[in-house]
């Protein structure tokens, strides 16, 4: 089985035997496009010539009796892009990303035309999501607007690519704004809402279906079996949790990719947004989740890691873990506005409190501890809502880190498990659903992973970070006031 995971910074591709063991693993690397304050954005066909390097190196990591036994394929995706296609299919414009902010007027004027938004979708109008998207495009872009035939989230888009098929899940189009997310259905009050109509929406799917097979000119051009199955696929979050078996009501993941999460799976859907929680659709029928999720996670320590000139693992080699910085400056990561629980995408990043006395390494620290502190604000907006984890599995590339798995357990007060293959996340769960759309069981395929290493609080620790994330959370009225 092959799984793909289409992320904002690359493309991770994973072989995986029938026994569901990770055989190989490829990534090929994007760039996103900045054309403006607040825009993100990126140009389809780099995601499609970042997934064929990323088979390319895969294949050529696997044995010729692996490789040409692959029997199925999914991908799992960054959410609530928009991809917008004309009548014959081409691309009118660059697809407009998550971490996009450039619709915020567009949320309120949603929520104004559909009073019962938040009632269909479970989750208030955000700028990420894709349905304000499409509004700030009819408002800006009409001649582009008028023209769209279909609309397809950048995983779909993918999966169109590879099999031909215009489809979508259940997990990634609960992100859209356009899903009744109980039902489990487009819903016709939301497209008319945002102008829009269900012809111009793909089937939906629950994530192991499978919705076509592999194109024979990707077949032969990968040197695959002629009939490599392809499954409807997961969004990434959900994908990331089905990797790890997060499943069942209760259990739950911190992912610490370009954007941060804490993913709680539930069997129902449980809604909470008014304090800005996701509650989506599981990438399994019958399953729900909820989120809180951070604009940017492990992205605020790429960006600082860039000022300092320094790799990201040479920066983390200076901070020991279970060291708490009393004196250091607090950071506010906000440097692409924010979702749980401020709902601003016009929240900006800070550092408060710099002095001549305080050092790069203490800037750096405060960097990880202001993630941290966004994950424990995140966390009581779950709590609020009924969600009440005992322990988190960590997975995405931050969850390498020791020191800062220590700084989340101290911050949060909660075990964190780092599972074995903790950087492989979504793209092993798209593995798996390929799997199940092969005919597996549920039981048989959403195994827990082994434990790598388990992070556990300190009491002295977590007192003395609960001082700081007091202050921490008092800084952000006052300095969004200034922005």
């Amino acid at each position: 089985m092959i799984g793909l995971d289409l992320g904002t910074s690359g493309v991770k591709a994973v072989l995986v035997s029938a026994e569901g063991e990770l055989v190989a693993e490829a990534v090929a690397p994007l760039e996103v496009s900045r054309p403006q304050p607040l825009w993100s954005e990126q140009a389809p066909a780099d995601w499609l010539a970042a997934t064929d390097q990323a088979m390319q190196a895969l294949r050529s990591q696997a044995s010729v009796a692996d490789w040409r036994g692959v029997r199925a394929l999914a991908a799992a995706g960054q959410m609530h892009g928009a991809v917008l296609l004309d009548a014959a299919g081409a691309v009118l414009r660059p697809a407009i990303l998550w971490n996009d902010g450039r619709s915020q007027l567009q949320c309120a004027e949603l929520e104004a035309r559909e009073p019962a938004t938040r009632r269909i979708t479970a989750n208030r109008a955000m700028a990420g999501f894709t349905a304000p998207k499409l509004m700030w495009v009819a408002a800006h872009e009409p001649i582009v607007f008028a023209r769209v035939a279909k609309v397809l989230l950048p995983k779909d888009w993918l999966v169109w690519q590879l099999a031909g098929v215009m489809s979508s899940d259940c997990s990634d189009a609960a992100g859209t704004l356009w899903l009744d997310v109980a039902g489990r259905r487009w819903s016709e009050a939301m497209l008319a809402a945002s102008g829009m109509r269900a012809g111009q929406m793909p089937a939906l799917h629950e994530g192991p279906q499978s919705v076509g097979s592999l194109l024979p000119r990707w077949a032969a051009h990968w040197d695959l079996h002629a009939d490599v199955r392809v499954a409807a696929g997961a969004g990434d979050n959900a994908g990331g949790a089905v990797g790890v078996g997060v499943v069942r009501a209760g259990e739950g993941l911190l992912s610490l990719g370009t954007s941060g999460v804490i993913f709680i799976a539930t069997d129902g859907p449980r809604a909470n947004p008014e304090r800005g929680v996701h509650t989506f659709c599981h990438a399994l029928p019958g399953t729900w989740h909820q989120m809180a999720v951070l604009l940017s996670a492990s992205s605020a320590l790429s960006w600082w890691c860039s000022i300092c000139g320094l790799p990201t693992a040479e920066l983390l080699v200076s901070l020991p873990a279970g060291v708490v910085r009393e004196a250091a400056p607090l950071f506010l990561p906000y440097l692409s506005g924010e979702r749980t629980p401020h709902a601003d995408s016009g929240a900006t990043g800070s550092f408060h409190g710099l002095t001549h006395s305080h050092s790069r390494d203490d800037m750096s620290y405060a960097v990880l501890e202001g993630v941290a502190f966004a994950f424990a604000d995140g966390l009581a907006a779950l709590r609020e809502s009924g969600s009440d984890p005992k322990r988190l599995l960590a997975i995405g590339g931050g969850a390498r880190s020791d020191t800062w798995l220590q700084l989340l357990a101290d911050t949060l007060g909660l075990q964190v498990d780092r599972p074995a293959g903790a950087e492989v996340g979504p793209s092993l769960g798209a593995a798996r659903l390929a799997l199940m759309s092969l005919g597996a069981s549920r039981d048989e395929v959403m195994r827990s992973p082994a434990l790598a290493q388990s992070f556990s609080a300190n009491t002295a620790r977590s007192a003395a970070l609960q001082s700081r994330l007091a202050r921490y959370r008092a800084a952000y009225a006052p300095l969004r006031a200034l922005s």
